[in-house]
């Protein structure tokens, strides 16, 4: 069935992108580091034109294999996901993303082959029935979260449509200002620098990654406070941004606090991958004043009860 007035409409879904002309090869393209960001640059903008909103879908992982160049989407409202599915029926989504990469990588007109599928279903074949379609894609939830080179394009992406947003025109006539450069690591956020050590209580630790044995006395101890430690986490992690952490606790509401706070922190961990480290965990429970939990992370005592 579809999504209750109070469960939060998510779903997934795969586009396959093919050119059918011989000399342009999307996958090929999407593996330069020059030309990615320009690809993916007009991927999110047509479908920002075929939502009305650069947020309207996320990207969550681009694959290559030859000769497709497979996204994998999430849609995160069913009203975004409906205007896309209208778009991309109505050709108009074909129209701009075929215009985009035309302005995008400066070349002549991208002929292109799409298709769009949801689990095994295809849906190209039923696009007549949008409900349908709907139902499909709500019943295939993400698997993953934005991988850490998704993140920097999109970062690269907000930062040029910061640029050009005097000209109120979605458009990029050209991304020679990312052509410039391979993709270096921007911050994210309000991201900590790195850092060798850190001070806690007056002693001074190293500034290592979580461990998984960190992990699992944190879903363990944190009970019901894992919400305002995720908030805190929030401020320089782009993954637990609104909705998100709302979103994980209706999704495991039924399997209780333990997997509840067990899946925020693995979030903050997939996507920060080595700027997961403990001081920032450490910060966050500070903050909320869990101090017992965060002795017990750095081998203080061995008290469970940080409540």
């Amino acid at each position: 069935k579809m999504a209750g007035s109070f469960t939060p409409w998510i779903g997934s879904a795969y586009l396959f992108l093919q050119s059918t002309c011989k000399t342009i090869a999307l996958p090929s393209l999407y593996e330069s580091s020059q030309k990615k960001p320009c690809v993916f640059e007009a991927l999110k903008l047509a479908l920002a034109d075929c939502t009305g909103s650069v947020n309207g879908v996320d990207v969550l992982k681009v694959h290559c294999s030859h000769p497709h160049l497979i996204v994998q989407l999430k849609f995160c409202k069913r009203e975004n996901c409906r205007r896309f599915l209208q778009s991309y029926r109505e050709g108009a989504f074909l129209k701009s993303l075929q215009s985009n990469l035309q302005l995008s990588l400066a070349t002549t007109t991208v002929p292109l082959e799409v298709e769009l599928k949801a689990g095994s279903e295809h849906l190209d074949k039923v696009l007549k029935d949008e409900d349908h379609c709907l139902e499909c894609i709500y019943r295939e939830k993400p698997d993953r979260l934005p991988d850490e080179e998704i993140m920097e394009l999109e970062q690269h992406f907000k930062s040029l449509m910061l640029h050009q947003s005097t000209n109120n025109n979605v458009a990029v006539k050209d991304c020679s200002s990312l052509k410039s450069s391979s993709l270096p690591h921007p911050p994210q956020g309000n991201s900590l620098p790195p850092q060798v050590t850190f001070i806690f209580q007056g002693q001074q630790f190293d500034n290592r990654m979580i461990t998984s044995d960190d992990h699992q006395k944190f879903a363990k101890s944190v009970s019901k406070k894992w919400k305002q430690v995720g908030r805190s986490l929030q401020k320089s992690c782009r993954a637990l941004r609104d909705p998100v952490i709302d979103n994980l606790a209706l999704e495991y509401d039924r399997e209780g606090l333990y997997e509840q706070a067990y899946q925020m922190l693995l979030r903050f961990i997939q996507s920060e991958g080595k700027k997961a480290t403990i001081a920032r965990l450490i910060a966050a429970l500070e903050e909320n004043n869990l101090i017992s939990l965060a002795e017990e992370l750095l081998g203080l005592h061995s008290n469970e009860d940080c409540s």
